[in-house]
C-alpha cells in the first residue's frame, strides 16, 4: 500500500511540475508576444508630404541660393526662423571657404537640436545651397546660369523641415540634430579640366573638422539628397555601404517593412562624393546617403540634374512621402 501511495504521489508531483512548466511556457510565450507587439506598435507620426512640398516652394521662391548672394542670405534667415518654430535650440555656424576658382565664400551651416540633453543622438542632414551654374543644361547658352535646385537641395531640406515639425509635436525618445549644410554644390564645372580636390561639400568638410559642440558624437547619421524627383528610387550607395552598411540595412529593412520597398530596392549603386563622405572620414560618425541614383542617365542622376529645369514642376509628393516616412520610422524606433 505504501508503494502504491508513493507512486501516486510521484505521479501527482510530476503532473504538477508539467503543469507549472506549461504555465511558465505559456507565460513566456505571452511575454514574448507582448514585447513583439510593443515593438510593432511604437508610435511613428504620419509624414505630411504636402507640408514638405510647401517648405520646398518657400525655399525655391527666393531664387537660386548661391553663396555670397542676397537670395542666399534671405533663405538662411527663413530657414533659421522656421526651425526656431520647432525648437529653441537653433544655431548658425558661419565660416569662410575657398572655391575651386579661389573665390572666398561665406558659408552658413544651420544646426537645429532636439532633446539636447540626451547623450544618445542621431544626425540628420541635407544641403541647402544651390548650384551656381547649370553646367549640364541642354542649352549651352544657359550653362553659366544658376539653378533653382528644387530637387538638388530644397527637397532634402523640405523633408527635414517637415520631420522637425513632427518632432515639435511628438518628441522622439532620443536626441536628434538636423544640419543644413552649406556650400555643397560649388564644385568645379563639368567643362573645367583643372584637377581640384575636395572642391565639393565645403560646409560638411568644415563642420566635420569643427563640430557645433565640443566632442560631439552621434550614433549614426542619415543624409538626404535629391529625394523628390518623379520616378526616384534610392539604391544602397557605395560609400554608405563601406562605412555604415549596418545603418543601410536597418533603413532599407524598415522601408520594406512599412511598405516603401519599391522606393528602396535592395540593390547597390556606385559611390557618390557627397556630404556624408566627410562626416564618415573626418568626423568619424557613420553616415549613410539616401540619394536618387539613376543609371539610365549620362550623369547617373535625375534628368534635370544641374540644369535650369530643376524646378518644382518635376517634384513628386509620393517620393517625398517615401523618404520622409522611412526616416521618421527609423528615428522613432530607436
Amino acid at each position: 500500500m505504501k508503494a502504491i501511495i508513493n507512486k501516486l504521489l510521484f505521479g501527482l508531483l510530476a503532473l504538477a511540475l508539467l503543469s507549472a512548466c506549461g504555465t511558465r511556457s505559456k507565460e513566456n510565450n505571452k511575454s514574448g508576444e507582448k514585447q513583439q507587439k510593443i515593438r510593432k506598435e511604437v508610435f511613428v507620426p504620419d509624414f505630411n508630404a504636402d507640408s514638405a512640398y510647401r517648405y520646398m516652394e518657400e525655399q525655391v521662391a527666393f531664387g537660386p541660393r548661391v553663396p555670397n548672394t542676397p537670395e542666399h542670405a534671405a533663405c538662411a534667415r527663413y530657414l533659421v526662423s522656421t526651425m526656431k518654430r520647432f525648437t529653441p535650440h537653433v544655431q548658425v555656424q558661419t565660416f569662410k571657404a575657398r572655391a575651386f576658382d579661389n573665390t572666398a565664400l561665406n558659408g552658413k551651416n544651420i544646426i537645429s537640436s532636439f532633446n539636447p540633453e540626451e547623450k544618445q543622438r542621431i544626425l540628420l542632414a541635407a544641403h541647402w545651397d544651390s548650384r551656381p551654374f547649370a553646367d549640364h543644361d541642354p542649352d549651352p547658352e544657359k550653362r553659366n546660369d544658376p539653378i533653382l535646385g528644387a530637387n538638388d537641395g530644397a527637397s532634402g531640406v523640405g523633408v527635414l523641415m517637415e520631420i522637425a515639425r513632427q518632432f515639435s509635436m511628438h518628441a522622439p525618445d532620443i536626441g536628434v540634430d538636423i544640419i543644413f549644410f552649406d556650400l555643397e554644390d560649388y564644385g568645379k564645372p563639368e567643362t573645367m579640366q583643372a584637377n581640384v580636390e575636395h572642391d565639393w561639400a565645403l560646409g560638411s568638410q568644415y563642420w566635420s573638422k569643427n563640430p557645433h559642440k565640443i566632442n560631439y558624437r552621434a550614433k549614426y547619421g542619415i543624409l538626404l539628397d535629391m529625394v523628390g524627383a518623379e520616378g526616384a528610387v534610392f539604391h544602397k550607395e557605395g560609400f554608405s555601404m563601406y562605412y555604415a552598411h549596418f545603418i543601410v540595412d536597418k533603413v532599407w529593412d524598415i522601408a520594406h517593412e512599412i511598405g516603401y520597398g519599391n522606393y528602396f530596392p535592395m540593390q547597390t549603386s556606385g559611390s557618390i562624393m557627397d556630404d556624408h563622405y566627410y562626416v564618415n572620414t573626418i568626423a568619424r560618425i557613420p553616415m549613410i546617403d539616401i540619394i536618387h541614383y539613376y543609371s539610365g542617365s549620362k550623369s547617373g542622376f535625375f534628368r534635370e540634374w544641374h540644369t535650369t529645369y530643376d524646378t518644382m514642376d518635376n517634384i513628386d509628393k509620393d517620393v517625398l512621402k517615401a523618404a520622409g516616412q522611412v526616416v521618421l520610422a527609423v528615428v522613432y524606433r530607436e
